[in-house]
Parts: structure tokens; sequence; C-alpha cells
């Protein structure tokens, strides 16, 4: 039976993974919304599919369907971050499972209200945690798994995305909005390495700014230096002229390739929702908490082992 999609967030950077994972899941995008309405992706994928701009009419169009025997199945959400648990809330109290871009939410109380709400509704909510279906990243799980339960790793991460000035005039440069940098670009990759690597034992923040983060974490069995950038200025040195983004991910020395499929598994992360095997709440909350600590703590600087690439963002 094909799958009746929803999506929220249909004009956002991300939509089109959706888009794209919608169709190849063989479902069908029923309906879409948007403030904004530069949505002429859509054609590419579901041109049939009703569209609106304000939330009302969507709304109606959903509780339409369903009195019409045709209840929306799924709804993807790609909305602004401090939206996503207003829009999972309407998903599910509308008769539909929701999965949703990360962040999930930006407060680790959110997760205790949605989980009231996944018991009340008998519905369920899903996050898109695309790295943990990576190849290169499960070969790295079953590597840290298979060493002896002793050792521990020593883990670099930087991550150096260029973002022009609209940037900062965005909701996405408005800490209450987007969660900061750690939370807006960084919550995956704290995800991958808590499952990786285990439970997080060890938080400490270095600098926070409005356009880079960097800190020090200790997880089960390893420990990670850190640093977040979306400041051009901040690139590393061996950046190849004309690269604006540099993402390294080194294990005891070694680095970790990842770019491949990095941007192609939100398929996958349908197919995994509709298999019954979507990362839930639960799931979700180790990370979350994680990003809330690093939106929330001191600075200390002097505690842990900063990246080796932090000089350029403290401008030392």
């Amino acid at each position: 039976m094909s799958v009746n999609y929803a999506l929220i967030g249909a004009a956002g950077y991300i939509a089109p993974r959706h888009l794209k994972a919608m169709k190849e899941t063989g479902g069908t995008l029923q309906v879409a919304f948007d403030v904004n309405d530069s949505v002429g992706i859509m054609d590419s994928h579901f041109p049939d599919a009703a569209f609106f701009t304000e939330f009302e009419q969507f709304e109606s169009h959903v509780h339409a369907l369903r009195r019409a025997g045709q209840p929306i199945s799924l709804t993807g959400i790609c909305s602004p971050n401090y939206l996503h648990k207003a829009h999972m809330g309407f998903a599910l109290r509308a008769g539909s499972d929701a999965i949703c871009e990360k962040p999930l939410v930006l407060d680790p109380a959110d997760i205790d209200d949605l989980a009231e709400l996944e018991a009340e509704t008998g519905h369920r909510i899903n996050s898109i945690l695309q790295l943990r279906l990576h190849p290169a990243i499960l070969a790295l799980k079953e590597k840290v798994a298979a060493a002896p339960a002793d050792k521990t790793w020593d883990v670099d991460l930087g991550y150096f995305t260029s973002r022009g000035a609209w940037y900062h005039a965005s909701w996405k440069g408005l800490e209450h909005k987007s969660g900061g940098i750690a939370t807006n670009i960084g919550v995956h990759f704290y995800d991958m390495l808590s499952f990786i690597f285990g439970p997080n034992r060890e938080n400490i923040v270095h600098h926070r700014g409005a356009d880079a983060a960097a800190g020090y974490l200790e997880f089960g069995t390893a420990r990670v230096r850190w640093v977040l950038s979306i400041n051009r200025e901040h690139l590393p040195a061996h950046t190849p002229v004309g690269q604006t983004t540099h993402r390294s991910i080194t294990v005891d020395g070694e680095e970790i390739e990842f770019s491949g499929g990095f941007t192609d598994l939100h398929t996958a992360s349908y197919q995994n929702v509709l298999d019954g095997n979507g990362y839930g709440l639960e799931v979700v909350r180790p990370s979350i908490e994680l990003v809330h600590h690093i939106r929330t703590a001191p600075i200390e600087p002097g505690r842990g082992e900063q990246h080796p690439d932090i000089k350029k963002v403290l401008g030392s």
C-alpha cells in the first residue's frame, strides 16, 4: 500500500532530500506547507501535491484527507529548529507519525513532553540521523567494538562550513531559534560519536561564539577535541584553494572519510522508519542534552585538550 506523506518546510534547504526520499520509497506526497512559496522543486517529484502558505489551510487539508479515508501516514518536518516541537505535535495529533530533521528539539525537557504526546496519540516521532547509516561510520563502529574493552581512542573533529552574511540575518543566526552553532551544524556529529564510542562522560566548552564553537568531550571509549565554524577566515591553512568547506574526523591519527554519500542517506532514513526501525526520542535524547550543555556551560579554555585548529577561531 502506498504511503501518504505530508511535508512541513517544503521551501527549506533540506526539503529536496525529503522529497527524493518520499519518491524513492514509493509514497505519494499529498500536501505540503511553507510560509515561502519557492517550492518549484516539488514539480520534479510530486507536481500534483497540494501546497499551502497558510498553516490553517494546510491543517484543514490534512483533516479533510483523513475524513476522506486518505490519512497522512508520515509527516516530514524540515521547518526551522525552534518550530520542530510544534510541528511534530501537529503531526501526531492529526493522526500521523513524524520524521523530523535534527535537532529534534532545542530543550531536553521537550523530549518528555513529546513522549507524553506519543503515549496519548499512539503515534511515533522519528529523527533523521543519517550518519548512523553511513557505511564508513558503520565500519568504524565495528572496528571500535572489536578493540579491547579498555582501549581509549583519540578523536579530532573539525568541521568548517563557510556561510555568508545572510546566515546571521536568518533564523539560523539566532540562538533562541537555531540553538547556536554546535546545535545547528554539529548535533549529528555528537550523536555519531556517542553511537560509536558510548555515553558522554565529560563536556567542556573552550569557545562559544556566533560563528564558531570548540571544546573537549569524553565518551565511554574516546577522548574528543572538536571545533566547528561557519567563518571562512577560520578554514585551516591546508584547505585547498577555492574550497569553502573542510570536514575532518581522525581516530588515533587516521582520517575517516565519509564525504561520499553524506547527503544521500535520507531515503535510507525514511525506509528505516517505514520498516519500524526509526530513531526515536530516547535515541535522540543524549545528543540534545549534550548540545544544550554546550549552549549553557561556562567557557573553560584551560580544561581538557584543545583542537589543533582552534588557534584561528580564538584569534591567536
